[in-house]
């Protein structure tokens, strides 16, 4: 059985070996020990609340209960751009006309951006390969949308989620060997590593100001702007369906998607409730798999079990409650695990 849970200082070295499987493009989820502990610290003292609101970093583990083992991670961070500055592009349009030649032409632009400075960000998923099957995927990804649902005034208005961006078979991301390569005369995983380490500033020292024409750059490079890693497109979907999409922003690195929504507008928020847990002998048969997710910042929980609420009442087996470390009586939030089909 398989619970998502608030990380422990006991699940670096756990977290460390995830983070050896990950490869390049994640810049939050870097195998680096010291970064990696000091990281894990400040999510202990995020689920504390020993820290302001907006310098948290909620880390979440996903744990095979039966052999007690890290298989997954997955994180929100509170605000970004706050300390450091946080760049994106910004894809605009530019436009060119001559009444007297009859011409008139758009042109698509990248701007360099601060637009999401503040915003709440969705980062560090990640799943083992020998669990990536079933219902895994979902409930490693969702169980954050439902620690947003029960505490929705820790967070800002917008919840945004940059996602990896299109790499060949090769490793090689197109779009930095086309564009950001020639500013920052460096190979994509070395700048990758500099800004996983906090060393933003070069950034706005060799990145152009102004806006970048996309005709300028090879076709190869325009096409995979806002498009995702072959490895992250499942983890996309995921997204969409909790209510996030795609506004024109991409990564500056490998021009993946940044997706973003509206906290209130929220799959979770909309139809997650609250229910009383109770104690079933054994598990609904014929039930729709349901996320359920205790109440509590501190030791944060989210299973998913073949359970409907009814009446304010959700029936849980024993393991379940185990997993969930709660008793009869207490409070749960539920959300379906897939969203409602609406019938045209």
């Amino acid at each position: 059985m398989l619970v998502v849970r608030a990380i422990r200082e006991q699940d670096l070295d756990g977290l460390l070996a995830l983070a050896e499987l990950v490869g390049s493009g994640m810049t939050t989820l870097k195998p680096d020990r010291k970064s990696l502990g000091q990281r894990v610290e400040i999510a202990c003292a995020s689920f504390a609340e020993q820290i302001a609101p907006a310098q948290r970093d909620y880390v979440f583990v996903m744990e095979d209960a039966a052999l007690g083992k890290v298989v997954g991670v997955c994180a929100i961070k509170s605000a970004v751009g706050l300390d450091e500055p946080f760049y994106n592009y910004r894809i605009g349009t530019l436009v060119h006309s001559s009444k007297e030649l009859k011409v008139f032409s758009r042109m698509d632009t990248l701007y360099l951006s601060n637009d999401l400075t503040g915003c709440a960000e969705l980062c560090s998923l990640f799943l083992h390969p020998d669990y990536r099957q079933g219902i895994n995927g979902k409930l490693l990804s969702k169980s954050r949308f439902m620690f947003v649902a029960q505490f929705p005034h820790l967070f800002s208005e917008k919840l945004i989620a940059e996602m990896r961006g299109y790499q060949r078979a090769d490793g090689r991301s197109p779009f930095w060997d086309s564009l950001g390569r020639h500013f920052f005369k460096m190979e994509f995983d070395r700048a990758d590593d500099l800004t996983s380490l906090g060393k933003k500033s070069f950034i706005a020292e060799l990145m152009p100001r102004h806006p970048l024409y996309v005709a300028y750059l090879p076709q190869e490079a325009q096409e995979v702007i806002g498009r995702v890693h072959v490895d992250t497109a499942p983890a996309r979907r995921l997204l969409e369906q909790e209510g996030m999409h795609y506004e024109g922003y991409v990564d500056i690195f490998d021009a993946g998607p940044v997706l973003q929504a509206r906290v209130a507008e929220l799959r979770s928020l909309r139809e997650s409730e609250l229910a009383i847990a109770d104690l079933a002998a054994e598990e609904a048969a014929g039930e729709q798999s349901t996320l359920v997710a205790t109440t509590r910042m501190q030791d944060f929980r989210v299973i998913a079990a073949p359970a409907h609420a009814r009446r304010g009442r959700l029936a849980l087996t024993a393991q379940h409650h185990e997993l969930l470390g709660c008793r009869a009586g207490d409070a749960v939030r539920a959300m379906p695990l897939n969203p409602k089909k609406h019938h045209a």
